[in-house]
């Protein structure tokens, strides 16, 4: 990211005292040097330098606290943990984008733009790169950062202020240079992530045996929702500026004139902007843009073209969802044809064996893939893979990569059919497959497949809440024999996990600390991270809130767990099957010796709640508060949540990357609410 023009150091107050000016220069130029060093990447001093000032500047203020400033550089750090997000309504609304995916779309979308202006005499545009990261609004009042907001739903987004300050290349107060600062600026952007920072993030997750973020925009949009803004402060988030929300006292006749203006108050402009003349010029540069994608230091998914007159865009107006003066030009979804070498055979915590394509690896969308997931085994007959094709790859949604389809017309002899296994390639086990299902099982519960899986379930947050436990280390732990089942982990010691690899004195400790904690816990975290199939998080709240305890719900007969709300014949079975097992009747009583103690269920809400009646479903990743806490709020208020959804569901509540849930939401005609407006009928709590 660059400006058009560096800004000069802003002027120091003149306090009254020598303490005083000492700190006010020093934040003068600290922040003129983060400037240079994170938007205009041209640092006029070296690291040491800036590292002296900058620990020079916390010992003044450490020793004189009333000369703290809220824009100081020590500010950026990140504050106390929030419990939840609040809501914030935005001056004007956030409207999203129309989008085109051919030059078509794009000469259709000019014509009608052509009719809304009743001409195009004069009209020229400004094109963007469009950002593959997190929309989000900063406002300025006095030139000083006071608010920064998430899109959400357009109207309504939640209040990341505290979140958005630890960001580096954001100021935290406009420069007051020749330009004068406006009283109120609002202005939109992008918070995102450099590709580099990703690689070598999840190059650090991978080492420690952490979770493994599937691109940037996830990453970036998981760390501005962190509820800690001392976990974002420690990741190297980045913002660019790409439009005016609301402005007071300054006026403008173009968007290159705004954009300029930003850039000298010290905002972050994407350096790539240019002015087109007309629709040959914006096609050009999206073709070169294009090209160059993969070569850029950041993901970026497409073009974004606007009409440069801010006279013109206000005659053009705005449909019931989007700006008729602005566009963005998708880039088209990328598609690759490589070979199958094999397909093996995945086991999961419950048994499933899903079937993976190994592939000759290939750069799809800028991503290296070299295996695919092929769901099931009539889902690979369904598109006729067999080892040996060549198929065509594209990254679903430009994130997941999938098998499209075969290319038959290259099939050569030497292919060999995909053949279901008839026993496990964990245990050799001989697998089943229930009369009316397309997966396979393998059904021993000794699995070293399904206990890895069974042990990360449980050491789930919304299950027992084991920190410290990762894949790596359970890979380690069931290789060893340490552990064979969950209740396993309440015997482990320090010392005893002090032999496996990369396993230090204080990880050892931190792991045992965490298994302690997970010992006072509640019935439902405990029926969900038992892994029973059938049984998500919404039904073990559901069975936890019918029954009381655990005992309870395993001493049960199949007709009085069907007196359970959602507990139907099939989960019944699941859950009668589970309980009459031995081998988990033992790992029950184990847990029970270990001082796995579950609290006494809350009492159930009271009656004439504002959501009583009503049933939700959730489904998304969340933004203010965790999906387990949005469940426990509906319920505190009389609501009813279930796990699927159904003609029965009252509403959906879709966060981002929402998927089948929201699709069948849809179809069934169920209302659909958004995290704001979910938030509005719990009365904005």
């Amino acid at each position: 990211m660059t400006s058009p023009h560096a800004p000069t150091p802003p002027p120091a107050p003149l306090p009254d005292d020598d303490d005083a000016r000492r700190a006010a220069a020093l934040r003068a130029e600290l922040v003129y040097h983060q400037h240079r060093y994170y938007t205009l990447d041209d640092p006029e001093i070296s690291d040491a330098e800036y590292d002296r000032r900058y620990r020079e500047l916390s010992a003044l203020e450490a020793r004189r606290p009333d000369l703290l400033s809220p824009d100081s550089p020590t500010a950026r750090v990140g504050g106390v943990p929030l419990q939840a997000f609040t809501p914030y309504r935005h001056r004007r609304p956030m409207l999203s984008l129309e989008n085109a995916l051919a030059r078509e779309e794009m000469t259709a979308w000019q014509e009608r733009l052509e009719r809304a202006l009743g001409g195009l005499a004069g009209v020229s545009y400004v094109c963007e790169p469009k950002f593959d990261g997190l929309a989000i609004e900063l406002v300025y009042e006095g030139g000083r950062l006071t608010v920064a907001a998430t899109r959400g739903d357009g109207e309504v987004g939640d209040d990341v202020t505290a979140n958005v300050r630890t960001i580096r290349d954001v100021p935290l107060a406009l420069f007051a240079g020749a330009d004068p600062v406006p009283p109120y600026l609002s202005v939109r952007g992008e918070v995102y992530i450099r590709t580099d920072d990703f690689r070598r993030i999840n190059e650090q997750q991978l080492a420690q045996g952490g979770k493994i973020f599937a691109n940037p925009r996830n990453l970036a949009s998981g760390t501005l929702k962190q509820l800690d803004p001392r976990e974002v402060a420690a990741r190297p988030l980045r913002l660019v500026v790409h439009s005016t929300g609301d402005v007071e006292g300054v006026a403008h006749r173009t968007h290159t004139e705004f954009l300029a203006w930003a850039g000298r108050l010290g905002l972050p402009i994407a350096e790539r902007n240019r002015a087109c003349a007309d629709l040959a010029a914006v096609m050009e540069y999206y073709d070169r843009t294009l090209a160059e994608r993969h070569a850029l230091p950041y993901e970026i998914d497409g073009v974004v073209v606007k009409v440069d007159a801010l006279s013109v865009r206000e005659e053009a107006g705005f449909t019931s969802n989007h700006p008729r003066w602005a566009i963005a030009w998708k880039f088209p979804p990328v598609e690759e044809v490589t070979r199958v070498l094999e397909v093996a055979v995945q086991v999961g915590r419950d048994g499933k064996l899903t079937p993976v394509a190994r592939l000759e690896p290939v750069r799809v969308g800028g991503v290296t893939v070299s295996s695919v997931t092929l769901h099931n085994f009539d889902q690979v007959a369904k598109k006729d893979v067999q080892i040996g094709d060549y198929v065509v790859v594209h990254r679903a949604g430009d994130v997941i990569p999938e098998i499209v389809s075969t290319v038959l017309s290259r099939r050569g002899a030497e292919v060999r059919p995909v053949v279901p296994p008839t026993a496990c390639p964990d245990c050799g086990h001989a697998v089943a497959r229930e009369e009316g299902l397309v997966d396979y099982f393998c059904p021993n519960v000794a699995c070293p497949a399904q206990v890895k899986g069974h042990l990360l379930h449980f050491a789930k947050r919304d299950a027992l809440c084991i920190d410290h436990l990762g894949e790596k280390l359970v890979d380690q732990l069931v290789a060893t024999g340490l552990v064979k089942d969950p209740a396993d982990l309440y015997a482990l010691t320090a010392e005893g996990l002090a032999g496996l690899e990369r396993m230090a004195e204080k990880s050892a400790r931190n792991l045992i600390e965490s298994i302690a904690r997970s010992k006072a816990t509640e019935t439902a975290r405990l029926l969900y991270g038992l892994g029973i199939r059938h049984v998500g998080e919404a039904l073990a709240g559901g069975l936890a809130r019918h029954f009381g305890t655990l005992e309870a719900v395993a001493g049960a007969t199949l007709e009085q767990l069907q007196e359970c709300p959602d507990v139907g014949p099939e989960v019944a079975g699941s859950l009668r099957r589970f309980f009459d097992d031995p081998g988990n009747r033992a790992v029950l009583e184990r847990l029970r010796a270990a001082g796995v103690v579950c609290a006494p269920p809350a009492a159930p809400p009271a009656a004439g709640g504002r959501l009583a009646g009503k049933t939700f479903v959730f489904t998304g990743e969340l933004t203010g508060m965790t999906r387990a806490a949005a469940k426990k709020s509906a319920e505190s208020e009389g609501a009813r949540v279930t796990d699927s959804v159904s003609k029965a569901t009252d509403y959906v509540v879709a966060g981002e990357a929402a998927g089948a849930k929201l699709e069948k939401a849809k179809k069934l005609g169920v209302a659909v609410l958004t995290e704001a407006e979910f938030r509005g009928l719990l009365g904005g709590t």
